[in-house]
């Protein structure tokens, strides 16, 4: 059975693009075919059709029309789809056959540019990764703005750098597992680049047009010049364009850089909420007040990668406090900002040729308020701006370029005379004039010819295939002149044509051709001469967003009543009066209790932090390490002073998950986090713990939880600031023997036998956990909560409720002693306890030794 031409047509790009979704271009439609239709039809509630495509076969067909592509493309490439769009590269009006037709470029979630799809206050990175025995190499790249970083770094530093990122397309070779780098992006195998570092050096060297990486610096960097070939090849396989747009590779490093893992990204809430996963409720929800779109996408990449640089960070603070000073400009400027739009990514649209005029007249304006946003900073005499200002470039070539090309407000669409301005090119005048004049006479013959005829229903009329023509009813063909030629005749009358309605056709058809010929060349030449300045606009448009940022934190500042921290390179700690910066801002002004800290590696290292669940404990830790945060991505932080000695990492392990996929409970998730936290922790990090050991039995966690505070107490290889929260208040007794341990408590009250949260921290341990309480606040039942009071105090007089014990006989029975009150020789697991070297263990060899104890102890205990 022989199929249709166009129907090979397609074939033959579809065996190109075996998995992708193909949108083959028919006119005024995108049409998909076969199985694309059905998975098309589904995902898109668009009705499946079918077309004869060779002696009577039909074939599934699904379209959309072309105009409405950007919000389809959204929701195929949101979950997960790639489309390839099939275009008309031919003239269908001069092709003997079958125009041409080519897949222009091949969308996915990492290489979307449409900004109807785009978050303005995100990047969207592709990002390639290879991998070779204990080093990685990373790429990343925003075709959106041109961003493109590479770097090489430690096989085990490759998630938490990934996670920095947050790819929304992750390229991986073969054989390199997606589940241990990065399960939660679509993943694309990059092919033979990411394994021939000769071939990516070509690569690289043939796409920028240079005989050296020496210039990018990465010419030592092989998985780095590995990673970034692949990601340049993958784009000029699938979005050549794309490719074009992109900067030189720039090289990147982590040694100045504090390290957030992903569950201290998670505790912390950076970026979202914990409990509903938004925006609302995060440290980036208090802290954007950005007015630029670049603003808000480095303000996102400042919370997630905090400086250890201290000469860096004290520029950012002294900026922050230079529009803080001056309630006055700072609004002046922001009203300006508010006013440039995005200029990373329309002038990247430009150079891709995809900009429309609005964007073009769009940047023009962002630029014009570049010398107005100069003069404004200079005029207050900024000086600590003046690092900023020295570095942003003068564009006023190019507004003045766009200016004198455009007309004001242009229309979107190329050709219909609407976009260049008059008097800028003498040839479109006349034929815009002649287009107009010619216009004028079509309008005018209507009524010239039903004064001539007397024919009052005589009417001119256009169509795409006949042309001009006069249309005269039946009624009223007697009345029709001599010099009228028959072109169409209809049920109700017929149309004519006259050589004068011809001649004035041909010269505004002619007109109208010659119009969008050269409407349309003089926009091309216009695009391609501000292509040639877009690293230009990159540059301003960086400085801008830092401005933006300095003039955020600012602003932040003084809505919140924030101050400068003292930052300095010393391991001390200590903030006076601070606050939750999200937590303040959802109980409401003046609500918020404050608190102390002090933290200092040779004298304060570890604080045990005791008190009921919900009396703030969390809270507490939390804010200690986001004021940490804050303090190195150089903001102003919620607090009366702060002294913050500068940590290189801030881990977190709070709150219990489990794992269902991988089998893991929640004990075994909480452990590994702990075991990497010892394993990378240094002593200039800060480390923040909230009930380890809880998973577990009350022994083997009271165990492990002292061990780990010993642990980091003890080893110099760690030795980190900690604030450890527990309910073993056994723990309490550790600051007796260890010199660098202090305990602190969360104050309640108990009034009338409830108990009253006063949120504040002082220094010792609590006493109770006021977890009958704190159950009878969460409406816990009665009767439950008068039980438990009841076998609490059975409990607390060193007894226990027999197995099926009737609740108020006060019969009580044998009882677990106190860990504390066992002699040294009563068991033989406690004398090996006893004996066991904890500072010289591994935390694996540790949690291994605790797993073969418990075992000897059930063992002379059948019944646990």
């Amino acid at each position: 059975m022989s199929a249709t031409p166009i129907r090979r047509q397609y074939l033959g790009i579809k065996r190109q693009y075996p998995d992708v979704l193909v949108f083959f271009r028919l006119g005024d439609f995108y049409e998909t075919f076969d199985e694309d239709a059905r998975v098309v039809s589904r995902e898109l509630s668009i009705t499946l059709t079918s077309r004869e495509m060779g002696r009577g076969k039909r074939f599934p067909m699904a379209g959309l029309p072309h105009h409405a592509l950007d919000g389809y493309l959204a929701k195929l490439v949101n979950r997960g789809f790639k489309v390839a769009i099939c275009e008309q590269v031919g003239d269908a009006s001069l092709a003997p056959g079958l125009v041409e037709r080519e897949v222009v470029r091949v969308v996915t979630p990492g290489t979307v540019v449409e900004p109807e799809i785009l978050d303005y206050k995100k990047n969207n990175y592709l990002v390639s990764v290879v991998q070779d025995g204990s080093e990685a190499g990373i790429a990343y790249a925003d075709i959106s703005t041109g961003e493109f970083r590479t770097t090489q770094l430690p096989e085990t530093a490759v998630a938490p750098e990934l996670d920095r990122i947050a790819p929304s397309e992750l390229l991986l070779p073969e054989g390199l597992s997606p589940g241990s780098i990065w399960p939660t992006s679509p993943v694309t195998r990059a092919g033979y680049l990411a394994d021939d570092a000769d071939e990516a050096e070509r690569v690289l060297l043939g796409h920028f047009g240079v005989t050296s990486l020496e210039s990018f610096g990465c010419e030592n960097l092989p998985l780095a010049i590995r990673a970034a070939g692949a990601l340049v090849g993958y784009l000029q396989e699938t979005q050549k364009a794309a490719a074009v747009a992109l900067s030189g590779p720039s090289i990147y490093s982590l040694d100045k850089k504090v390290v957030l893992d992903a569950q201290t990204r998670r505790n912390l809430e950076l970026f979202s909420s914990a409990w509903r996963n938004r925006i609302e409720g995060s440290l980036l929800w208090v802290l954007d007040k950005t007015c630029t779109p670049m603003g808000a996408r480095l303000l996102k990449e400042w919370i997630g990668q905090p400086l250890f640089d201290l000469t860096e960070l004290e520029r950012r603070l002294d900026s922050v406090q230079a529009f803080h000073s001056d309630g006055i400009t700072r609004s002046r400027t922001r009203k300006l900002l508010s006013k440039v739009g995005d200029l990373e990514r329309t002038s990247v649209r430009v150079q891709r040729g995809v900009a429309n005029p609005k964007e073009l007249v769009t940047l023009k304006h962002g630029l014009e308020r570049t010398p107005e946003i100069r003069t404004a900073i200079e005029d207050a005499d900024l000086t600590h701006l003046t690092w900023i200002l020295d570095r942003m470039p003068d564009c006023s070539d190019i507004v003045d370029l766009i200016s004198r090309t455009l007309m004001d407000d242009p229309s979107t669409a190329v050709g219909g005379g609407g976009v260049v301005r008059e008097g800028f090119d003498a040839e479109l005048d006349k034929m815009r004039s002649a287009s107009s004049e010619a216009r004028g006479f079509i309008a005018n013959l209507e009524r010239e010819e039903r004064n001539k005829t007397g024919i009052k229903s005589l009417r001119v009329g256009y169509n795409k295939v006949f042309g001009y023509y006069i249309e005269v009813s039946r009624s009223h063909l007697s009345q029709v002149p001599g010099a009228y030629i028959r072109k169409q005749t209809l049920v109700n009358g017929e149309r004519f044509v006259t050589p004068e309605l011809k001649e004035f056709e041909s010269l505004i058809l002619g007109a109208q051709e010659k119009v969008e010929e050269l409407e349309q060349a003089i926009y091309r030449r216009l695009c391609a001469q501000v292509a040639e300045s877009v690293a230009t606009i990159q540059e301003l448009a960086g400085c801008l967003a830092l401005l933006d940022i300095s003039n955020n934190f600012a602003e932040v500042a003084s809505l919140y009543g924030y101050i400068r921290p003292d930052l300095s390179k010393d391991e001390s700690l200590y903030i006076t009066a601070g606050r939750h910066p999200v937590v303040e801002r959802v109980v409401g002004e003046g609500l918020f209790v404050p608190n102390d800290a002090h933290l200092t590696g040779a004298e304060r290292q570890i604080m045990v932090l005791t008190g009921p669940n919900m009396s703030g404990k969390s809270t507490y830790m939390r804010q200690v390490a986001l004021i940490t945060l804050m303090a190195q991505i150089g903001s102003f932080v919620p607090a009366e002073k702060a002294h913050i000695g500068l940590v290189d990492r801030i881990f977190t392990r709070v709150g219990l998950q489990d794992d269902l996929s991988t089998g893991r409970s929640t004990f075994m998730i909480e452990m590994l986090e702990t075991a990497r936290i010892l394993h990378m922790a240094t002593p200039r990090s800060l480390i923040i713990l909230d009930e380890i050991g809880r998973g577990t039995s009350t022994y083997d966690g009271l165990s492990i939880a002292q061990a780990v505070i010993e642990y980091i107490h003890n080893d110099p290889r760690v030795a980190a600031k900690t604030i450890f929260a527990t309910h073993y208040h056994e723990l309490v007794k550790l600051a007796d023997t260890l010199p660098r341990i202090i305990n602190s408590n969360v104050t309640v009250a108990e009034e009338n036998g409830k108990v009253v949260f006063l949120h504040k921290v002082e220094p010792g341990g609590a006493d109770k956990s006021y977890g009958i309480q704190v159950a009878q606040l969460a409406g816990i039942p009665g009767p439950v909560i008068d039980r438990a009071t009841q076998v609490l105090n059975h409990l607390e007089n060193g007894a226990g409720p027999k197995e099926g014990i009737a609740p108020g006989s006060g019969e009580s029975g044998p009882w677990q002693l106190s860990f504390f009150s066992l002699p040294a020789d009563s068991s033989p697991v406690l004398s090996e306890l006893m004996e066991l070297d904890i500072a010289s263990m591994t935390p694996r060899d540790a949690i291994l030794k605790l797993y073969q104890l418990q075992e000897e102890a059930r063992k002379g205990h059948p019944s646990k």
